[in-house]
């Protein structure tokens, strides 16, 4: 049932951390088998106490990230540049596909990891060869203030750029910012496409509003008032990075044990570091930017409730009439399916212009997973290609 309270309820210390609990008693049994397993391949030989000093370097130097697919920045505003990763001789009748990536501390180039886990190349594949991409850059203190305003102005100066109409796709805060952008202006999208979109921020059981309920007791914001002033209003990107380690601490603990087993293994080793200089090398957020997000939407949930207002105006998902593409993680902890699918339950898009599909994966694999991107993003990609002809 979609949640209508404008602030989290208290909860026991007991039933906050119920779930975290759960999560840190995960990281340690992963912690005590990993070293196990690490001493058991020690001793037979399979690994040696003399790659310790190229195992810390692994696990703790960071490369900036890189975009892999070509592409060409078309401009450059204070919170974002856009990138256009079109075709030569795309047809100009065929709407433009505009992606709004993640953003959460790290870089936009999730949507283009590596050469074949792209999510720009699997439109681009679909058909859908005008395709572009924001690409979210650090704040700085000179953007430590930037608004809501200031994001929607730049997604609107990009659909400019594409001509007024965009098909336009969002994946995870990008997403609520695809939705509120659609809302405020649906006569400029054409369909909308969300993936693992936090749209009911307390719908399902997330662990993210469980530590905003313990965080913030009864709607109180001072700590995250507090983190945002002390890191001279913007937030930290390692702090985020934290934050999500302390989510799933298992992963993290897993992830560099085994790196451990595996330094003999070039292509092992490849692997990991192309996904940890994404997940490591981190940007800054606006601190304004953030603390609205935190009270409008994690905190009030209004989105949903029909009480956020931007510029003067409400937001009403009433207004999307757009065909709408819903992408979520059968084990996505950070944003539950029920959270993506609840738009399809106030916007006034008829229901068979509405698609629904859930991958077998968790979060990211949303958009940079080899099941998401060849089982479910190409089918979805050919409906938005139908409505864009």
């Amino acid at each position: 049932m979609t949640s209508m309270t404008q602030c989290p309820p208290v909860l026991s210390p007991w039933s906050v951390g119920a779930n975290l609990l759960v999560s840190w008693a995960r990281g340690c049994e992963a912690a005590a088998t990993g070293i196990a397993d690490c001493m058991t391949a020690t001793i037979a030989g399979a690994a040696s106490p003399l790659g310790i000093p190229r195992w810390l370097e692994l696990a703790t130097v960071r490369r900036e990230p890189t975009w892999t697919s070509p592409n060409g920045i078309v401009f450059e505003a204070p919170v974002a540049r856009l990138r256009d990763f079109s075709v030569a001789g795309a047809s100009p009748a065929l709407i433009p596909t505009l992606v709004l990536p993640p953003q959460a501390g790290h870089s936009s180039c999730i949507v283009d990891y590596s050469p074949d886990q792209s999510q720009m190349r699997t439109i681009v594949e679909s058909g859908l060869e005008r395709a572009l991409s924001l690409d979210w850059i650090g704040a700085t203190r000179e953007t430590a203030g930037a608004s809501i305003e200031d994001y929607l102005d730049v997604i609107d100066r990009a659909v400019d750029h594409c001509g007024g109409k965009v098909n336009l796709i969002g994946d995870c805060q990008g997403g609520w910012l695809a939705t509120i952008y659609a809302a405020l202006f649906p006569e400029r999208v054409n369909t909308l496409t969300l993936a693992g979109a936090p749209i009911d921020f307390h719908a399902g059981e997330p662990i993210i509003h469980e530590v905003l309920s313990h965080l913030a007791p009864a709607g109180d914001l001072r700590f995250y008032e507090a983190l945002v002033a002390a890191d001279g209003g913007v937030l930290k990107g390692e702090h985020m990075l934290a934050g999500f380690i302390m989510i799933q601490p298992a992963d993290e603990i897993s992830r560099q044990l085994e790196l451990y087993q595996h330094l003999d293994d070039p292509a092992y080793v490849a692997r990991y570091r192309e996904f940890e200089d994404w997940f490591k090398h981190t940007q800054d957020i606006p601190g304004a930017f953030y603390l609205w997000i935190v009270r409008h939407l994690f905190r009030d949930n209004a989105l949903i409730s029909g009480a956020l207002e931007i510029g003067g105006r409400r937001v009403s998902l009433a207004t999307l009439d757009m065909p709408l593409n819903l992408l979520a993680g059968a084990t996505d902890h950070i944003t539950p399916p029920d959270q993506v699918f609840a738009i399809a339950e106030l916007a006034s898009t008829p229901q068979e212009l509405i698609r629904r599909d859930v991958t077998q994966g968790g979060h990211l694999g949303l958009f940079m997973g080899h099941e998401a991107l060849r089982n479910h993003w190409p089918p979805l990609l050919r409906a938005v290609l139908a409505h864009s002809r």
